[in-house]
């Protein structure tokens, strides 16, 4: 925590604005926002501040009026905007369209974009290569569907396998602009400066962009020699998508920020390509309170953290509208600025999540993972064909959650079939895993790290028939693949490879299931094969959202197929996620789960999500409560002042016979916060600030040996804390 070199790019946050000292965060590095003509300007001002300096931009949409009004090459390219089945333009505001993202429109954006690279920046973000499923009525897409599918266009409405077709080639065009524009620049850079130039794709994880009914390139990318990583972008706005279990549908923001970070890691899962996790401790939609946004914001977090192999982190988008934005008041009465307090705890929580870089990693109780398999098809069968005659404009993004009205529209939006695979597990405290299908013919051991995956063919499709072929190997040498499913899905008749050529099945199931060895028709139940085992529901996933009763159908053949296998494995269910990284101790409470008692924690232990960083040494967390927590027992060593928590950056600590001092930077005029290892008890504490001085809050707390300080950041001067001891 102390003095750690800003190339480690552990924190860093997205800023359109210039900067400004009261959102100067003091993270590692900063992705300078948009490609406008102050953009040169600000990338100068970040980097003279001390911080490695990248550019982030849409790659979907943007400020791209002079390309959509010719001022570029003399031609309109309103074509090109993504348009639903009305010949209505996708938005993203005024003039700002969801682009079909063609060679034309790909080069555009190269030309843009090379003026950052002559600016200096490290690295550049492609932000959310998105097409909306309603799109694909364009004349630009018609064109491109021509030329990939060498047949004519087909509109997506008027069939599943239009639909899905459609979707394929959306994904398929970001891919090809992403490989171009990345391919172009990098050799670009190398050539003009010798400079190695980084490309991160920040995008959505592949089961919210499923849920929203976008599709996106997602696991294509691996195949990108020139994506370098990828910035998980997983907030409150996107966990708090309602979904179903037990019959209820209702947020369940916890669970679903814990599947979506899981499917995120999958992303880099194997390979040497970089993942932050993001977080956003508000959200585009401006309605909530700040005490909504700040007990969301937690769960994010430690959901997060339950994933200890990632440990980069965007810590903010838009901190200006964070700590200079107004939002509700509980009462009603009007809005306000940021809570003092939580601007406080904000900051030790953004500043802590620089440290998690921790090799020892302890997980309490069970802690095999449990693979629900998903795939990039997911989000090629997202349009409603139960009555298409009922139109509904609205388009759920997270900004306005009251617009998606339509049974069958809320019905999609509930994405069911996947939260019906793994909700009644992790509701039961097991470290269940979305596994993305398609890596399992990129990496030949993939699934190395899994016993148990899930699968169903009734909410996506297997691209290629050799996954069946690795599948079934795994199988054979001691996996347990319990399969779901009833043969429902309207998109199984969609023209592809298990019902064209020399294949002809109804169902992919059908040839997965010879690949065991096993008849079409099965009956449901429990199987053999070889070292490994099949359990079979035969039943749409969906319907296990729906009672107690039903979640509980997936939980007895999943424990009956381990018996099969071993009758030594049980699941352990608990209703508690608990794990230590390093000194951290992270830990969550769900509800709705096998019981309601709480999760008592006995220790000494400092609460970071208390802005006073208060001293515990018993915790004891109810159902849809969490916690972050440093264990003051994990290093016994108190001979030498060690920070803690602080709210600040510490760039500098030197110890003296009498005392200390420590270096501090921050965001100007917000309170900050630290607690400190400290050998002795102090006797004053002091706020240095160029050459004036004053006295500041300083508790001691004896039992820790620990000490409690409160200061304000300065923007101009060198700000020092100084505390005597004698």
């Amino acid at each position: 925590m102390i003095n750690r070199d800003r190339s480690e790019e552990r924190i860093g946050f997205q800023e359109s604005a210039p900067y400004k000292p009261s959102y100067d965060l003091q993270t590692d590095f900063v992705m300078v926002y948009g490609i406008d003509k102050t953009m040169p300007e600000r990338i100068k001002a970040w980097k003279e501040k001390g911080y490695v300096v990248h550019l982030m931009t849409g790659v979907a949409w943007g400020e791209y009026q002079d390309y959509l009004y010719g001022k570029i090459d003399g031609q309109n390219h309103w074509d090109e905007a993504q348009t639903n089945k009305h010949e209505s333009h996708i938005l993203h505001g005024k003039d700002i369209p969801y682009m079909v993202p063609t060679i034309s429109y790909t080069n555009f954006l190269t030309e843009r974009i090379r003026i950052a690279v002559d600016a200096g920046v490290e690295a550049i973000h492609l932000e959310e290569p998105e097409f909306w499923a309603d799109g694909g009525y364009s004349e630009a897409f018609k064109r491109e569907w021509q030329i990939y599918y060498k047949e004519p266009w087909q509109p997506p409405h008027e069939s599943v396998d239009a639909e899905y077709r459609a979707s394929h080639l959306k994904a398929y065009l970001y891919k090809r602009a992403l490989d171009r524009l990345c391919s172009e620049l990098k050799e670009y850079a190398l050539v003009k400066y010798n400079r190695f130039l980084r490309f991160y794709v920040p995008t959505h994880s592949l089961i919210n962009y499923t849920q929203w009914r976008i599709i996106s390139p997602e696991s294509m990318l691996i195949d990108l020699p020139a994506i370098d990583g990828y910035i998980a972008q997983i907030w409150t706005g996107t966990s708090r998508t309602p979904n179903v279990y037990e019959g209820v549908r209702k947020e369940r923001t916890f669970e679903t920020a814990f599947l979506e970070y899981g499917m995120m890691q999958e992303l880099v899962s194997g390979t040497d390509r970089r993942m932050w996790f993001l977080h956003d401790p508000i959200e585009d939609n401006p309605r909530h309170t700040w005490s909504d946004y700040r007990r969301n914001y937690y769960k994010t977090v430690v959901a997060s953290l339950l994933h200890p192999e990632i440990s980069h982190f965007e810590i903010s988008p838009w901190p200006r509208r964070i700590f200079e934005g107004k939002y509700p008041k509980e009462d009603g009465t009007g809005v306000e600025t940021i809570p003092e307090n939580y601007a406080t705890n904000l900051l030790s929580v953004m500043h802590t999540l620089g440290n998690m870089d921790q090799q020892d990693i302890q997980i309490y109780g069970y802690a095999e993972k449990i693979g629900v398999l998903v795939a990039d098809s997911m989000m090629y069968q997202r349009r409603n064909f139960s009555n298409d005659e009922i139109e509904s404009n609205a388009r759920y993004d997270g900004t306005d959650p009251d617009s998606v009205k339509n049974e069958e529209d809320i019905d999609l939006l509930n994405f069911s079939h996947f939260y019906g695979l793994a909700l009644p597990l992790l509701k039961r405290g097991l470290w269940v895993r979305p596994v993305q299908l398609d890596n399992v013919r990129r990496f030949s051991n993939y699934l190395k790290d899994y016993r148990l995956l899930i699968l169903s063919y009734e909410f996506l499709k297997p691209e290629y028939p050799d996954l069946h072929n690795a599948l079934a190997q795994w199988v054979k040498e001691g996996g347990v693949l319990i399969y779901v499913g009833d043969d429902s899905d309207p998109y199984h008749k969609v023209r592809e490879w298990w019902n064209t050529g020399k294949h002809q099945y109804q169902y992919p199931r059908e040839h997965l299931f010879e690949c065991f060895g096993l008849a079409n028709e099965l009956e449901q139940g429990i199987y053999h094969i070889d070292k490994g085992v099949l359990g079979y529901l035969r039943l749409c996933p969906k319907e296990l959202t729906t009672s107690n009763k039903s979640a509980d159908l997936l939980r007895e053949i999943i424990n009956h197929s381990l018996e099969t296998y071993d009758q030594q494995i049980t699941l352990e269910e608990k209703n508690y996620f608990m794990l230590q990284r390093g000194p951290y101790r992270i830990a969550a409470v769900v509800d709705e789960s096998m019981s309601s008692d709480p999760l008592v924690i006995k220790g000494s232990f400092v609460d970071l999500f208390d802005p006073t960083l208060k001293v515990l040494d018993h915790i004891q967390l109810k159902p849809d409560e969490n916690a972050l927590l440093y264990d003051l027992n994990y290093d016994s060593k108190k001979e030498d002042v060690k920070v803690i928590a602080a709210s600040s950056r510490i760039e500098k600590i030197d110890q003296h016979e009498n005392g200390f001092e420590i270096t501090v930077r921050g965001p100007e005029k917000i309170k900050a916060a630290a607690r400190l290892f400290c050998p002795k008890e102090p006797i004053e504490a002091k706020l240095v600030i160029g050459n004036v001085s004053k006295q500041i809050k300083c508790e001691w707390h004896e039992p820790s040996k620990t000490v409690f300080l409160n200061y304000i950041h300065s923007s101009t001067e060198q700000t020092k804390v100084v505390i005597n001891w004698q």
